[in-house]
């Protein structure tokens, strides 16, 4: 086997390798083998990567939001440039389908061109004349040094939820990507240095864990953002705020689509098939269980099975593929595995999708569309978020029922009605107690302009991701008032201050 590329870390400006102990493997999961090693992170090398931001911060802070602004949009340029280069990093390290990744990175682009309006976004209120001689005013302003830490799933996209609004509310960033696919993290470094953006602004460090809990416990990260599974974003949340840090932990989900015997069933089937088995399922929003209201389920599971059948399954790169293996081999396990319980706990399996083969690619990572009907809550298919291309079809005699099963899970990150009823797709959208919601819309993620997030354990923090929660999240609000001495009065007041 050729020797394979060492992927480093970025710090100060400059891409770095340690040559140290701490490696490992990156695969391409559509061929099962090894594509790149990737450099683990000491202690050492995070602390150096949080000192080059903590130098940075003082200088990018003081830079007028206009200077930011047009370093993001020559940054902006240049992504949109390269999007088809992120895009076959994607599916290189990840396995999503080309058309997939490609349009991740378009995602990401649009949190970029949000935060190019940063001058508008950090405007501050004005009060004239509060009280006699008093004018007051708020401002919003930088943390200091911010991280993130990001998911296997998205590896372009979300650090763009990021590291964008952070730069661009002045903050400086260490970005601790995903070490499964961590191509992209250093083209991100790569561009933002052309773009202009000064040295130390943007660091990224690869590593595991070690590397996550040393950007937890290191004192001079003001904020903490991390997007996965929700066990791992409680710690976060839990050793972040421990340590004194605003902290953002979005986490995982069990997103359901209800789809009343009144729906469009082709348009519900196509939205299925698309949010169920898009990217292999691995997705925080991807349609996990469908819930057939009444007799729409005979029709639905039908129709489903035979779309979910002829799935086109391949190599990302491959002409018309729609779905790509999973991302580990330890992935396609856990997910073969909770299918057998599925089995065991007698769910009826429509459609078996392991032990898949693709010619060619024998040795990927790869999964088929998997379909089961007659699901239960009680099951581990339902309870558990399978993250892999597995649909769980529950059935249910009315839109109450749904209301009532969907509100009872831990989770609530998204959820979605099919319906051409006004009035119940209205109350179902007031009653549902869920993050985002679709009306006949199956992923319904927020444009870079609005922001993000779900409720319950799917959601841990009091800021959303991008949009205005961003802004809020990577700064400080600060109130002033002002007088000067020739419109001050004299003597002293020992009363609260009030209005006269």
């Amino acid at each position: 086997m050729n020797q394979l590329e060492i992927i480093g870390h970025f710090i100060g400006g400059q891409v770095v390798d340690t040559a140290g102990e701490r490696y490992a493997d990156v695969f391409n999961p559509a061929l099962g083998e090894p594509c790149a090693r990737v450099t683990l992170a000491s202690v050492d090398e995070v602390n150096a990567a949080v000192f080059a931001a903590q130098a940075a911060f003082p200088a990018w802070a003081a830079t007028p939001p206009l200077a930011r602004s047009r370093i993001l949009f020559k940054y902006l340029q240049l992504c949109q440039q390269h999007t088809d280069e992120f895009a076959a990093m994607i599916t290189r390290e990840h396995g999503k389908t080309f058309s997939d990744a490609q349009g991740e990175v378009a995602r990401g682009i649009e949190v970029v061109e949000f935060a190019c309006g940063i001058p508008q976004l950090l405007k501050g209120e004005f009060t004239d004349q509060i009280a006699r001689g008093i004018d007051a005013w708020s401002m919003r302003q930088p943390l200091g040094v911010v991280a993130g830490i990001t998911p296997f799933n998205f590896p372009v996209m979300v650090p763009m939820w990021m590291f964008p609004v952070a730069i661009a509310c002045g903050n400086t960033f260490v970005l601790k990507p995903s070490e499964r696919d961590p191509s992209p993290s250093l083209l991100h470094a790569r561009l933002l240095k052309e773009a202009g953006l000064p040295d130390g602004v943007f660091n990224v460090v690869q590593g595991d864990k070690l590397a996550v809990d040393a950007l937890l416990d290191n004192r001079d990260v003001q904020a903490i953002s991390f997007v996965g599974s929700t066990p791992i974003a409680e710690y976060i949340y839990a050793r972040g705020s421990a340590n004194g840090k605003r902290v953002q932990a979005l986490g995982g989900a069990k997103n359901h689509m209800v789809v009343m015997p009144d729906a469009d069933m082709d348009m519900a089937v196509d939205a299925l098939i698309g949010a169920a088995y898009g990217s292999a399922g691995e997705r925080c929003m991807a349609i996990s269980v469908a819930v057939a209201i009444g007799d729409a389920g005979d029709k639905l599971v039908a129709t489903l099975a035979e779309r979910t059948k002829n799935l086109k399954i391949g190599e990302g790169m491959s002409k018309g593929a729609e779905m790509g293996p999973v991302v580990t081999q330890a992935a396609r396990q856990r997910i073969e595995r909770l299918i057998g319980e599925g089995v065991e706990q007698g769910a009826t399996l429509v459609v078996d999708g392991r032990g898949h083969k693709v010619e060619g690619y024998e040795n990927g990572f790869f999964v088929g569309g998997t379909l089961f009907d007659h699901v239960k809550p009680e099951m581990s298919i339902y309870q558990e978020e399978i993250f892999g291309p597995v649909l769980c079809v529950v059935r249910l005699p009315d839109v109450g029922s749904a209301v009532e099963l969907i509100n009872a899970n831990e989770y609530g990150n998204g959820v979605a009605v099919f319906t051409r009823d006004g009035g119940v797709a209205r109350e179902f959208v007031r009653q549902i107690q869920v993050g985002m919601v679709g009306v006949n819309v199956p992923l319904p993620v927020p444009m870079a302009f609005n922001s993000f997030g779900g409720w319950k354990r799917s959601m841990f923090g009091d800021h959303h991701a991008y949009g205005p929660e961003g802004v809020r999240f990577y700064t400080r609000h600060k109130a002033v008032m002002q007088r000067w001495p020739n419109t001050a009065s004299s003597g002293v007041e020992f009363a609260f201050p009030q209005m006269k």
